[in-house]
């Protein structure tokens, strides 16, 4: 599996914990970057950026949520280490909700 899609997969399973939603369908997620790093290691290892929003910028998880994406893709094979940038620009609005999500949460 290819790290790109090592890192959408833990991603989806990250959950907002005031919506039972992972934050990729949420479209918390605006960017990820991954630039390969030498490291000395035998294995290929790689940084990983990751800009993300909240769904209100006084979230009260706030920290726990950028916490959780960061240790969570810290801890792939692969990843030497792994950044979160929070941003509020663009806000998040519903519509960037998957239209699963979206489903979901009954916003149809």
């Amino acid at each position: 599996m290819e790290l790109r899609d090592k890192i959408d997969e833990v991603l989806h399973d990250i959950y907002d914990p005031e919506i039972p939603v992972n934050i990729v369908d949420l479209g918390l997620v605006y960017e990820v970057k991954i630039k390969s790093v030498e490291t000395g290691h035998a294995l290929s290892q790689s940084d990983v950026w990751i800009t993300m929003t909240l769904t209100a910028p006084a979230c009260p998880v706030a920290g726990e949520i950028v916490r959780e994406v960061q240790d969570k893709v810290a801890a792939l094979e692969g990843v030497n280490e792994a950044f979160v940038q929070l941003t509020f620009d663009p806000p998040w609005n519903k519509e960037m909700m998957s239209e699963e999500a979206r489903l979901e949460l009954g916003f149809m």
